[in-house]
């Protein structure tokens, strides 16, 4: 019960200026530069938008860092809306457009559903500008918005997902830069594809190759679920209760996913939207808390912190 009570906080970058010594982060520094690693361009808010939302009212200087395009999880009636848009745009203001002849093209190539690199990139600037909208929904601006597009994403299909070095590289290149204080990556690994887990390894792997600088002994990694799984309660090292109103937050930065909503092309064998997994996944932890004797909370995110020895 004591180990439990201490997980739970409304601090999850840290309560400044109190003893920290039973509670889950570090109380300094007060304003932390923190990374959340989002394997899909709708993870990090899926998973973890109420925690993200108050990361930034609390003051950290928080990034997120997109690692895959999730090209592969766009339908080709999302494309043709924003093709044809774009057409009639340029059509309507005498601006200068791709031929008629390309258009055509890309028109046919999604009718008989053959994706080729410039369907990708359509794809992949759909998701782009959905993870932006979400992300400046929970308050931050485009400098704290970063795209991988990791290789072994856009090079081993659907299902051939294969680290590579170049991977590696990019993610250690991102840790560097930022010198984060915090880490929140993806610990759900039942994601269909297997991305989530490719991902993760990537952060291990760089993780462990960055070990011996010196930033890093003040670098702690949190793990976060909800799109696909949740912890169970013996697993969890820190809880951050969510008001109602913080939930509809949430969910109202999950829907700039437009193209992820009703039925997105690759929902596993769960028929819900993402946000309706997500809301019952944080109101049964916060039902676990409640039936363990803690105080009534609308629902709850957890996190299990990851430590490397």
């Amino acid at each position: 019960f004591n180990r439990l009570q201490h997980t739970i906080t409304g601090w999850p970058g840290g309560k400044p200026n109190t003893d920290d010594s039973n509670r889950p982060e570090r109380a300094l520094p007060a304003h932390k530069r923190v990374i959340i690693f989002s394997p899909h361009p709708d993870d990090d808010v899926i998973s973890m938008g109420g925690t993200f939302l108050r990361l930034v009212e609390q003051g950290h200087e928080v990034h997120v860092a997109y690692q895959t395009s999730g090209n592969n999880a766009v339908h080709n009636s999302d494309v043709l809306r924003y093709i044809e848009c774009y057409e009639e745009f340029a059509n309507h203001t005498n601006s200068k457009v791709a031929s008629q002849t390309e258009i055509e093209k890309l028109k046919l190539a999604l009718i008989d559903a053959k994706d080729n690199s410039k369907l990708k990139k359509i794809k992949a600037l759909i998701r782009r500008g959905e993870a932006r909208d979400a992300a400046r929904f929970c308050g931050l601006d485009d400098g704290g918005i970063h795209f991988m597009d990791m290789p072994f994403y856009e090079k081993g299909g659907i299902k051939n997902k294969i680290l590579t070095e170049e991977d590696i590289q990019l993610t250690m290149n991102l840790l560097r830069a930022i010198k984060p204080h915090q880490v929140f990556a993806a610990g759900d690994l039942a994601d269909p594809h297997g991305t989530h887990r490719v991902c993760l390894n990537a952060i291990f792997e760089a993780f462990r190759r960055l070990n011996n600088e010196d930033w890093m002994k003040d670098c702690w990694l949190w793990l976060y679920r909800g799109a696909w799984e949740d912890f169970k309660i013996d697993e969890i090292n820190m809880a951050i209760p969510l008001s109602p109103n913080e939930l509809l937050k949430k969910r109202s930065a999950i829907f700039k996913h437009q193209s992820q909503k009703d039925r997105p092309p690759f929902p596993g064998e769960d028929t819900r939207e993402f946000w309706q997994r997500s809301e019952e996944r944080n109101r049964n932890t916060a039902k676990l808390y409640r039936e363990l004797g803690f105080a009534e909370y609308e629902a709850i995110e957890a996190f299990k912190r990851w430590k490397f020895k």
